[in-house]
């Protein structure tokens, strides 16, 4: 779901919630029900979201696939 890839996009680019709701324009207690799936992001809170953890909206909604390195 949305939250849990949230999170784990989140906790690869090894921020914060507090530094995730900085960088994107909401406050901590928000990125926190984004990750609960209680509350869903504005188209624009989802493209800030893109840019910070640099991934796609695709992506926070389908999940991610793992990158081989």
């Amino acid at each position: 779901m949305f939250g849990d890839n949230l999170k784990q996009a989140r906790e690869r680019a090894d921020i914060s919630q507090a530094q995730l709701a900085e960088l994107i324009g909401v406050s901590q207690p928000m990125v926190a029900q984004y990750e609960l799936n209680a509350k869903i992001p504005s188209v624009v809170i989802a493209v800030n979201m893109e840019k910070v953890l640099h991934v796609t909206c695709r992506e926070l909604v389908e999940g991610m696939e793992e990158k081989e390195d």
